[in-house]
């Protein structure tokens, strides 16, 4: 019989068994320990920082929108202060000393322009009653523009120097044309630069007219009104004779109004020349001549050798930050419809 041979054991063979994982769970669970430690404190460190920098972010959109409401806060108070106590005119305090009190009137003369017979009036009225004030100056550079604001400024002259005493001058730089010269009528006496244009006493109602257009492209005009001249002026009608009539009728009897102020104001100095009325306008020099200006001076020359008073203070009311933002924000909408409604209005020009 053979005898049983056992496997030999460590003992017999001097030798050891290299332990494998599977021999020794605790082992490896002890080994990856310390990674899957450090893998979850990165994570909450990155989570940490992720959420920090959005509560951050979120703080500073806070801190922004409160600081434009605040921003705009301020804004409006600033609109308030302007609107209500800030002062319209460079001069806005009495001034004792002997001076020359001037206003500006530049650009178009209409009601939504700077030159429009409120703040003139205003203007002349400040300066009129300030008692440094020896005189009046306007300085004008004006194509013309609304017979309505011209006749409304010439009449205040006219009731102011009669209620202060005080001269009137108009010194003309580039032009003192239409409803310009209709202000500057009122005054005591003109004074201009030899090149200046001076006159264009006449009145205009313009416009277009489609209907031509209209037809070669085929479409037709549906306007409908209750009273049959309603449409009078309608660009896309054709006006019929009697609408025409009335038309020239309208810009007759406001030409004779246009008239009337000029002979009133400039009395014996003006020429018995019929095409003064005719809509011409004319050089400084043939204004001089035709007794529509007086003579040859400039601001300075005229508060120098006229009113000899040469300091020179303004009374225009400027445009401020309330009136610019109304205009822009405020009112836009409503006057483009009155605007678009009523756009046929005769004009000095």
């Amino acid at each position: 019989m053979q005898e049983e041979q056992t496997p030999p054991t460590q003992q017999d063979t001097g030798t050891v068994s290299t332990p494998t994982a599977s021999a020794h769970p605790a082992s490896a669970s002890t080994a990856g320990a310390p990674t899957a430690d450090k893998n979850s404190q990165w994570e909450r460190d990155t989570l940490e920082r992720l959420v920090m920098a959005q509560i951050n972010e979120q703080r500073a959109a806070r801190r922004w929108r409160i600081g434009f409401r605040m921003f705009w806060i301020l804004l409006l108070l600033g609109v308030m202060w302007f609107s209500f106590y800030h002062g319209r005119n460079v001069a806005n305090t009495p001034n004792p000393t002997a001076h020359t009190a001037l206003i500006e009137i530049k650009g178009e003369i209409d009601t939504d322009a700077n030159a429009n017979a409120e703040w003139i009036i205003d203007s002349m009225r400040q300066a009129f009653e300030d008692e440094g004030s020896q005189a009046v100056v306007l300085r004008i550079n004006s194509p013309g523009g609304s017979p309505v604001q011209a006749g409304m400024i010439n009449d205040e002259i006219k009731r102011l120097k009669a209620l202060h005493q005080k001269p009137v001058y108009v010194v003309v730089e580039e032009t003192c044309a239409s409803a310009a010269y209709y202000i500057a009528a009122a005054s005591d006496k003109i004074y201009v630069d030899k090149a200046s244009i001076v006159g264009s006493i006449g009145v205009l109602m313009d416009g277009f007219g489609f209907t031509g257009l209209m037809d070669k492209v085929g479409v037709e005009r549906r306007l409908m009104t209750a009273g049959e001249n309603k449409g009078f002026l309608d660009p896309f009608s054709n006006p019929t004779k009697t609408q025409k009539t009335h038309a020239q009728l309208l810009l007759d009897q406001i030409h004779q109004q246009f008239i009337s102020v000029v002979r009133e104001g400039r009395g014996e100095r003006l020429k018995d020349a019929p095409e003064i009325f005719s809509g011409l306008f004319w050089s400084g020099q043939q204004a001089i001549e035709l007794g529509l200006a007086d003579g040859y001076g400039t601001l300075d020359s005229v508060a120098r050798d006229v009113v000899k008073a040469e300091d020179i203070v303004d009374y225009t009311r400027q445009d401020n930050v309330a009136e610019r933002l109304v205009k822009r924000f405020g009112a836009a909408m409503g006057e483009a419809m009155v605007k678009t409604s009523f756009s046929w209005v005769p004009q000095l020009r």
